[in-house]
């Protein structure tokens, strides 16, 4: 009698990965690098005696970024969940240490570590919430369909949001959505969400009205109107809307823009996406936009066919950071929400955001790669 076959786990060939999605990525490093020179050259040089100064930065980022995505596009994915807890935990830690130790940077308490080799613990929370929840859900479904599991993993994705909100509310809603994304793709019980938004919008409107937060409100009227106060709360609006405005429908000329010689001050932070449209237009920023679009929706494509609901948990948090983060960027430059600090994912000028979000595409490349694999 012939002893039964073992089922071994096919290794993916490197032919197998998503080439849209990393094709896509590389044109958007790259796209991010040559603006943030173009919009950083005038401020670097003032500031630091060098046209390169970001540059050369951003450019050892990426190569950092790039290997790092290399290596986690050649792990195994599934090795990742006794990772996750550890991940999990560890992003706390620094949270909590940020706190009290960080690196003071425009007011806010967000950096740990010395120079360049200094990082965001929130940017390393966004991954560790992605993996340690996409794992706990891939292995206890089942208390989804009761109020009291579904709870439970809402206190696992608050506890770090309650840490970063106290420095920074943009990057705690970004980390809720990722948690909230993954939750609402694998539960059934949709009113379990309603119920939860009660108490999340009952903290939304406490930080805008206690005094301690009450910079939040002048935000608000900022946005309603900023021409109220053009030189304080509503100058950074007014004069990214200046730069969009400006641009037109081909833009002003690479390197070519006004807003940035000391009228936006950093304008290779967060703002970046302005000096897009003034420099490159209507039809320059529609194709970067265009860019995003095609990564997400084959992330989408990803997340349907991967063969297990971790790795299709996974690509749904990655995926939903990197939307959200870009609908709250455009949206800031273009005055449509109130203004909150928000990089837009692979442009604007930042180390550990990049790095950490390459790591995270890396991922989704690996489990792209399973994903193509014939179900037999």
């Amino acid at each position: 009698m012939k002893k039964p076959k073992k089922k071994v786990r096919r290794s993916p060939s490197i032919r197998q990965c998503d080439f849209t999605i990393l094709f896509t990525v590389i044109l958007l490093v790259c796209f991010g690098i040559v603006m943030i020179f173009s919009s950083s050259y005038n401020y670097s040089l003032n500031r630091y005696g060098d046209h390169f100064h970001f540059l050369k930065r951003q450019i050892m980022w990426s190569i950092m970024g790039f290997g790092a995505m290399m290596v986690m596009m050649n792990y195994d994915y599934h090795n990742l969940r006794k990772w996750s807890v550890v991940l999990y935990l560890f992003s706390i830690v620094t949270l909590i240490l940020v706190l009290f130790i960080g690196k003071e940077v425009n007011g806010a308490k967000r950096w740990l570590g010395v120079g360049p080799l200094g990082f965001q613990p929130s940017e390393l929370s966004k991954l560790g919430v992605a993996l340690f929840i996409s794992n706990l859900v891939s292995l206890n479904r089942e208390k989804l369909k009761r109020f009291k599991g579904f709870a439970f993993y809402m206190i696992i994705i608050m506890i770090p949001v309650v840490l970063i909100a106290v420095q920074n509310l943009s990057t705690a809603i970004v980390v809720t959505a990722i948690g909230v994304c993954i939750l609402f793709v694998a539960s059934p019980k949709i009113w379990y969400f309603i119920v939860m938004a009660v108490p999340v919008l009952a903290a939304g409107i406490l930080a805008v009205t206690l005094e301690a937060f009450r910079y939040r409100m002048v935000r608000i009227q900022a946005w309603l109107d900023p021409w109220s106060d053009p030189l304080h709360s509503g100058y950074q609006t007014i004069q990214s809307l200046y730069a969009v405005g400006s641009g037109g429908l081909f833009g002003l000329g690479l390197g070519e823009s006004r807003q940035k010689l000391g009228y936006i001050p950093e304008a290779h932070n967060d703002i970046i996406f302005s000096i897009v449209c003034e420099e490159l237009g209507l039809v320059g920023a529609s194709i970067l936009l265009l860019l995003f679009l095609i990564l997400i929706w084959r992330g989408i494509k990803v997340a349907i066919q991967a063969p297990d609901l971790f790795g299709s948990l996974i690509v749904t948090g990655i995926i939903c950071q990197v939307a959200i983060q870009v609908l709250i960027n455009v949206s800031v430059i273009t005055n449509t929400i109130p203004v909150t600090g928000m990089p837009l994912p692979f442009i604007s000028y930042g180390g550990s955001s990049l790095l950490f979000l390459m790591i995270s595409m890396g991922i989704v490349l690996n489990i792209s790669r399973y994903a193509n694999i014939p179900r037999t």
